[in-house]
Formats: C-alpha cells, sequence, structure tokens
C-alpha cells in the first residue's frame, strides 16, 4: 500500500495558510455591504425647548451612517443643537495640510438635519509638541510658543463651517493637569491662548460666537498640582484681561451626589455651583454675556464613589 509521506513543517504551514487565506475570500463575499447613505432631504427640528442641547461624541465614529442615525436621533429628541469635540490633529496630521474628510461628515449629517453645532476644540498633533527624546508629553500638551498655530486651525475651522456651527469653545477644562498637558495649570496662559483664538476665529467670521472657560468643577486649591478649583482659576483669567476675548461661558455643571436644588456652597461641587462662577461674572461687570451648559448631569454608574440611583438620575435631570 502507497502511503504519502509526511509533509515538511514549512509546506504544512504553507498548506495551512491557503486554506485561511480561502476562507477569508468567502467569508469576505458573503459580508454584507456597507449601509449606502443617502442624505435625504433637508429636515427641520421641530422642539418646544429650543435651547435643549445634546453632547454627542461622533469624533472617532468611523461608520458614517451611525453619525446619520446619531443626527436623526438628536433632531427627534427635539434638540436644535449638538455639542462635539474636533480634535485639532485629526485634520492637521502635518503642519499646514488639511484634511477635513471626517469633520465634513459631521457637518453634512448635522446641518442636513436641522442642527447646529457648538464646537469644542482642542488636542496637539505630535509635529507641534516636543520631540520625545527632549520631553514625554501628552496630546493635551500645548507649547505656549504653539499657541498661534493654534489660533491658525480655529480661523481655519471657523471658516470652513461657518455656516454649520453657532460657536466655538476653546479647549476643555483647562483648570486640571492633565488637560493641561499634565503641567501646572495657568489662567495666564489660558488666557492669552483664548486671545488669539479669539481674534483669529473673529477674522474668520464677525458674528461667531467664541467661548471661554469649560471649567471643570474641581475643589484643589490654587498650588495644587492636579489643578486650580475653577472659583479661582475664573478669577485669574479675568485679572489677566480675558473679558475682552470671549463672547459667552462655557460651564460644565455636574452633580455628583447633590440634588440640583441644592445651594451653591464653595466647598460642595454640585449642580448650582455654576452660581459662583456666575458671581464673578458679574463682578467682573461681564452680567451681560450668556452662560452656556455644555456638559451636565448625574451619573449612575455603580462603579464610580459618587454616583446616584438610576432613578434618582431621571428625577434630577428632569
Amino acid at each position: 500500500m502507497l502511503t504519502q509521506p509526511p509533509l515538511s513543517s514549512f509546506w504544512r504551514w504553507i498548506n495551512i495558510g491557503a486554506r485561511l487565506l480561502l476562507v477569508w475570500f468567502v467569508l469576505r463575499d458573503l459580508a454584507p455591504a456597507p449601509p449606502r447613505v443617502t442624505p435625504g432631504s433637508p429636515q427641520t427640528v421641530e422642539t418646544l425647548h429650543p435651547e435643549v442641547c445634546v453632547h454627542t461624541r461622533l469624533t472617532d465614529e468611523v461608520e458614517e451612517w451611525k453619525i446619520q442615525r446619531n443626527m436623526i436621533m438628536v433632531r427627534e429628541l427635539g434638540a436644535p443643537m449638538i455639542v462635539e469635540f474636533f480634535p485639532w490633529p485629526y485634520v492637521e496630521g502635518q503642519r499646514g495640510t488639511y484634511d477635513w474628510a471626517h469633520f465634513d461628515r459631521i457637518m453634512r449629517h448635522a446641518e442636513n438635519q436641522g442642527i447646529s453645532v457648538i464646537a469644542r476644540l482642542g488636542l496637539v498633533p505630535g509635529w507641534a509638541r516636543p520631540p520625545v527624546h527632549e520631553k514625554v508629553t501628552t496630546a493635551n500638551y500645548l507649547p505656549y510658543e504653539e499657541f498661534d498655530t493654534f489660533a491658525a486651525f480655529v480661523g481655519a475651522f471657523v471658516r470652513r463651517y461657518e455656516k454649520q456651527i453657532s460657536a466655538v469653545i476653546i479647549w476643555n477644562e483647562p483648570n486640571i493637569s492633565r488637560e493641561w498637558g499634565d503641567r501646572p495649570v495657568d489662567p495666564e496662559a489660558y488666557t492669552e491662548l483664548l486671545r488669539v483664538s479669539y481674534l483669529a476665529a473673529h477674522e474668520a467670521s464677525p458674528n461667531i460666537i467664541v467661548m471661554g472657560g469649560a471649567l471643570a468643577p474641581t475643589m484643589e486649591p490654587e498650588n495644587s498640582g492636579a489643578g486650580m478649583n475653577e472659583i479661582r482659576y475664573l478669577e485669574r483669567m479675568y485679572e489677566a484681561g480675558a473679558a475682552d476675548y470671549f463672547d459667552a461661558f462655557s460651564a460644565h455643571t455636574y452633580g455628583f451626589t447633590h440634588p440640583p436644588d441644592d445651594d451653591p456652597d464653595p466647598t460642595i461641587i454640585n449642580f448650582r455651583r455654576i452660581e459662583l462662577q456666575r458671581e464673578i461674572m458679574i463682578r467682573y461687570g461681564d452680567e451681560a454675556k450668556p452662560v452656556y451648559i455644555t456638559e451636565s448631569g448625574w451619573s449612575d454608574d455603580p462603579r464610580w464613589a459618587n454616583a446616584v440611583r438610576p432613578g434618582q438620575r431621571i428625577a434630577y435631570t428632569l
């Protein structure tokens, strides 16, 4: 009886690889095609509460149909605005070269659903940060000498999306160190970033609303390495001349474990703590500026120490 000689180890792996490749081709052909996305006819938002806004997170959403579905749900909810994050590194991977494709998709579907966009701008591309061999930095580390470069991005963004956006937020929670590149926070430096960004945005579109602040509620003392409480941080912004360089104030109002009607208290983080920031604005003669709540809420995640029960979360939010 004839027997087949055993395959060498090399040819055995070639045989296995060929079979796996064949299986991959078969499965690829059987897989459904990605959904075809067509914008459809332009829509409008019907709402009884035009001030309602949804904070979306479509920055890293690859599939266009999901972007569209999110916008449809926002419209069906009755919210005429969204807050969305648009990271600088995503469009300017190389200095002076922009790729707007993903941002264009988000804006196109927002506009088609009748939704206006409040755009939060931030993060820093690697080429704008110190080389790794000189200093290890995070994506939130913006060297002071690159403030004008960031402002140029702000201007280019506003110029491109003038018709789709209602406002831009300059940076996020600059009063905590992890959002300021893991270095000591610097309200005077943030005020300078706000100034150059404000000028660039208004040069691109005179009617754009530039929002400053977006400060994190925190109890950190002034010289803490982790950050600075937002009340003192805002005072120092005004002392540095920030009043002339933002049109509206962006506020983060997290309730933690406290009901929404609890009185504001400088020793407690609760929903009405924003009123303490408003007092600072009034003290510096800035009471005419509106305040936009761009982040807010309560968490019912049981893994978090400051969580509430699901029923409480619903009641507090309503």
